[in-house]
């Protein structure tokens, strides 16, 4: 449903940087996006740094498919229960290089729907 730029050494860290975006899952703003390279919309959810937190996994033929997508995105973020991990040593995954990035489409950034707090 979604992906991450980030790469994580552990499960754990991965759970906590899950247990983050759950934690703000109400307050989690995306920016919509048309893709670089191809056909489509894509939702960002910038980070501290303005970098890509977590983004769409894929994207969307249109604008309003897209919003829909984050708004379900969400509201499932906010119904997964928190889970306890214990920290295993091996990798999670290696971190991508190639980012989709342009021209936000949309004036005002999207919310999370009220029904996820």
């Amino acid at each position: 449903m979604a992906i991450t730029p980030a790469a994580y050494r552990t499960a754990a860290e991965a759970e906590r940087g899950f247990d983050g975006l759950r934690a703000g899952a109400d307050g989690l703003v995306a920016r919509i996006t048309h893709v670089r390279d191809g056909i489509g919309w894509i939702w960002v959810v910038p980070g501290s740094r303005g970098l890509p937190e977590v983004r769409s996994s894929r994207a969307y033929e249109r604008y309003a498919t897209c919003q829909n997508a984050f708004r379900r995105f969400v509201v499932l973020l906010a119904k997964h229960p928190a889970l306890e991990l214990p920290d295993p040593a091996g990798p999670l995954r290696v971190a991508e290089t190639s980012r989709a990035s342009g021209a936000s489409r949309s004036p005002k950034p999207l919310r999370a729907p009220d029904a996820a707090r």
